[in-house]
């Protein structure tokens, strides 16, 4: 990263949960002042050391976008991180109304975030291209299941393994999709589990680091180790092509044994949950991002990454003293909401 870089604000949304955690931490580390916002009061990035923290109001908010765009007039930050999916889908109509405020951003197009959020839509993309991925059936064609398949029953928009429930046959597959909140039945895979942390620049060159999710919890890798094979990497590569992403995102399947196959389950509109991985092997993934956040050129040679490197996370104390926690400082109420006109009400 360019040295008059450093020290810029930039305004990570997300703070608590892992990728804004560690995002908003790692940018702290590399000498930048960071905004960390979060619809939780107590979200545990509000609480950084040296963080400016704000609370505004979730994604699905009629508020959140005005909440977000006050932010940005009152503290000018040079760059605009989310790193929830469900808050990217908000900000992509108003990217150029933050570009008139001076605030960057990396945003997918909406077509593309349109495969990321909806496992539906990447089920479909994935098919139309060639991308190896499980097979999926809605819920009103159940009976296209072959018999003695296994499956798991999930929200089409989920995410963080919310509301994910294994089964064993369509009927009870038909029981779980009146459960689920818009779900998808897909046939549940056997064989290792992988994240790629992968990094698009906007001429379409890609950079990936692939490492096995050892142990994972509430969908989160809590151990890890990097690896690199060649069909992961071409099969990650070609599922970035046929969604059209661009900038930092995540990409998450399985390598099968008997044969051997990659199968790719969903891409990440964002930074992954356990992307200090890919760091510590070696890989300088924030600051290239960086790079390409301001229009600087991205060096790829510095996005290579050694094997075997492992990460462990566990849960850790931020803040701990009597409330007020002063760890936060003052966080402003979310703005009232607007009528069409922009008048407040």
């Amino acid at each position: 990263m360019s040295a008059d870089l450093t020290g810029q604000t930039l305004l990570v949304t997300a703070v608590g949960g892992a990728p804004g955690f560690d995002l908003a931490r790692t940018l702290q580390h590399r000498g930048h002042h960071v905004i960390g916002a979060d619809a939780n009061r107590l979200a545990a990035g509000l609480f950084l050391p040296g963080l400016t923290p704000v609370v505004v109001p979730p994604s699905s908010d009629p508020r959140y976008l005005s909440a977000l765009l006050d932010i940005c007039r009152s503290q000018q930050p040079a760059a605009l991180i989310p790193t929830a999916e469900s808050e990217i889908l908000r900000l992509i109509p108003i990217r150029d109304e933050l570009a008139a405020l001076g605030v960057r951003t990396w945003l997918p197009s909406l077509t593309a975030m349109a495969a990321c959020h909806d496992k539906a839509a990447f089920h479909r993309r994935a098919l139309d291209h060639g991308v190896p991925t499980p097979r999926t059936w809605l819920p009103d064609n159940l009976d296209q299941i072959p018999p003695g398949t296994d499956l798991i029953v999930k929200p089409r928009r989920g995410h963080g393994a919310k509301g994910v429930t294994v089964c064993h046959t369509p009927t009870q597959a038909r029981v779980l999709c009146e459960l689920t909140d818009d779900p998808i039945v897909q046939e549940l895979v056997s064989g290792t589990e992988f994240t790629a942390d992968c990094l698009i620049d906007h001429n379409g060159t890609v950079s990936i680091i692939t490492r096995d999710r050892l142990v994972v919890r509430n969908g989160l890798a809590v151990a890890a180790r990097t690896f690199h094979d060649d069909q992961v990497a071409e099969t990650v590569t070609a599922t970035l092509a046929a969604v059209g992403m661009t900038g930092l995102c995540c990409v998450q399947g399985f390598r099968t044994p008997h044969p051997r196959r990659v199968l790719i389950t969903e891409v990440n509109a964002r930074v992954a949950g356990a992307f200090p991985i890919s760091e510590a092997a070696g890989a300088d993934l924030t600051g290239q991002f960086l790079n390409g956040l301001f229009d600087r050129p991205i060096d790829h040679h510095r996005l290579r990454a050694a094997t075997d490197i492992h990460l462990i996370k566990y849960v850790e104390t931020i803040a701990a003293g009597q409330p007020p926690l002063t760890a936060t400082g003052p966080i402003p109420s979310p703005v009232p909401p607007r009528d069409l006109t922009g008048s407040a009400r």
